[in-house]
């Protein structure tokens, strides 16, 4: 019997950027929104930092992650004076988690790199990266021992969401690590291989297990431009990071059930006790107290079970993580046929 093809079985056809035959010892994933500005100091001292590590084996995928700004233009710039710059762009601005995901899927080094272009993570800590994995580790973050120049209220705020993350998730995950790591074949595989729509990537890794080990270093100050992490996105990150790896929530609507029924039989109680001796209270404060409580546990459990019910939507639908509109390669920077239109 002939063999089905994709469309007759009514799978969805996926085309994907054809890749030059063979893989590199080593590819770096860096996703880019609004770094014009940061782009050519950025890509010169990374390419400094595979040559010390790889040789010539190595692929830079620079990720345009929806820019407002002229970031594509430079990244195709940056693929034409660097043979070993691969520029991805996307159709439009999916998020840093979509934009590394991306870049995961058409790396073909034995080993990747995951790195934000703004320069706060120094590319220079390849080396040391690289030289621990080199001990038998599947994955090597990098964990901040300081954070320059950032300001007291995102110091506080990062503290609180990893000391809640550790508190509430199921799955043990680092402190003060970021996605800046080096990951090895097999890990960025399995990490490839989970289908989630609404990623926290460091979670993931942490999920996947393995032998993984840390390397401290100082964060330094952006190189130039403003962070593209504003608040209403760092809390999306930190819902995410939360619903992602913890059903802590969902039991906490269990826990203020048990506390509301404890509040009411007392109240019931007292009522009771002041009908009796005679001494009727008025109650107001009581019932003012107690409407309170209920009302507010109710908004909370309402608003826990919203986040998992998104989350659970999000995934039903199953729609593509992205769409790539062209990628670019060195010399021309001209995409090959079939590169212009590709999802993950």
């Amino acid at each position: 019997m002939a063999a089905m093809s994709p469309t007759a079985r009514g799978e969805p056809i996926v085309l994907r950027p054809q890749s030059p035959p063979g893989g590199r010892a080593l590819s770096v994933v860096a996703p880019c929104y609004n770094e014009e500005e940061t782009l050519p100091v950025f890509t010169a001292r990374m390419v400094a930092a595979c040559e010390a590590v790889a040789g010539d084996s190595f692929e830079i995928l620079l990720v345009n992650d929806g820019s407002r700004d002229g970031t594509w233009p430079q990244i195709t710039a940056m693929a034409e004076r660097y043979p070993n710059v691969v520029g991805v762009n996307l159709a439009r601005n999916y998020g840093h988690q979509l934009a590394v995901t991306a870049g995961l899927k058409l790396a073909r080094g034995a080993r990747v790199l995951i790195i934000d272009a703004d320069l706060q993570d120094p590319p220079e800590l390849l080396v040391e990266l690289s030289a621990r994995m080199d001990q038998g580790f599947d994955v090597v973050y990098a964990q901040r021992r300081k954070r320059a120049k950032e300001s007291a209220f995102k110091l506080f705020t990062a503290d609180l969401f990893y000391r809640l993350l550790s508190a509430m998730s199921e799955t043990p995950i680092p402190r003060n690590v970021g996605d800046f790591r080096l990951m090895s074949r097999r890990a960025v595989d399995r990490l490839n291989a989970m289908p989630e729509q609404d990623r926290f990537l460091r979670g993931m890794v942490s999920w996947m297990g393995g032998r993984q080990s840390e390397v401290l270093y100082d964060r330094d100050p952006r190189y130039a431009g403003e962070t593209g992490y504003t608040l209403q996105k760092m809390i999306k990150l930190a819902t995410a990071g939360i619903t992602s790896f913890s059903t802590l929530p969902l039991k906490l609507a269990v826990v203020l059930a048990g506390a509301g029924a404890v509040i009411a039989f007392m109240l019931l109680l007292y009522v009771a006790i002041g009908f009796f001796s005679g001494h009727v209270a008025p109650g107001w404060t009581s019932l003012a107290v107690m409407m309170v409580f209920f009302g507010v546990g109710q908004f909370l459990c309402l608003a826990v079970m919203g986040a998992y019910i998104g989350r659970i939507f999000l995934e039903v639908k199953a729609r593509p993580l992205y769409f790539i509109d062209e990628v670019v390669r060195a010399p021309d920077a001209a995409p090959a046929t079939g590169q212009r239109e590709a999802q993950g």
